[in-house]
């Protein structure tokens, strides 16, 4: 089934300067780029993406990492482009994620580690956790006029 996801650069990532190795991997599964962006996030946008996140204990210092930098935002389509995705980023806690992801190669906190030093768990990245998330989140991020259709040079291989 084709479908899309969304997935952020967090601003650790971009100024760590591993956008182009991230959307390498995407890429190279065959993950299709059909929305792409830069943005810096305000405090009122982080409460809408992170909603469901707001009022609990490490709400504040997660609005504090996504607000700290320019993230990259994308739109990714493929098949069961949501499971991909979140298979080739990893866990969420970055020591417990496998090497070959994304976390697991270029993260390490933990998050008794982050509890401890008051900040949020630096993980580069966000990647929806469901096809409703992901349907939610894209139109958050993205109008429709900003997502485009366009035929991949192997799609033939990879579709």
């Amino acid at each position: 089934m084709i479908s899309r996801t969304l997935v952020l650069i967090k601003p650790d990532g971009v100024k760590r300067a591993l956008s182009g190795e991230i959307i390498r991997r995407f890429e190279r599964v065959g993950l299709k780029i059909i929305g792409m962006k830069m943005v810096w996030v305000d405090r009122e946008f982080s409460k809408q993406h992170y909603s469901a996140h707001v009022g609990k204990q490490f709400y504040n210092n997660l609005e504090k990492y996504l607000t700290m930098g320019p993230v990259i935002a994308m739109v990714l389509e493929g098949i069961n482009a949501v499971e991909l995705a979140r298979k080739i980023v990893g866990g969420t806690e970055p020591n417990k994620s496998a090497p070959g992801t994304i976390r697991g190669d270029y993260a390490h906190h933990t998050f008794s580690y982050t509890d401890k030093k008051g900040k949020s768990t630096m993980n580069l990245i966000h990647a929806s956790g469901n096809e409703e998330e992901a349907k939610q989140e894209i139109a958050l991020w993205f109008a429709p006029e900003e997502l485009h259709d366009y035929k991949r040079s192997d799609d033939d291989f990879v579709i």
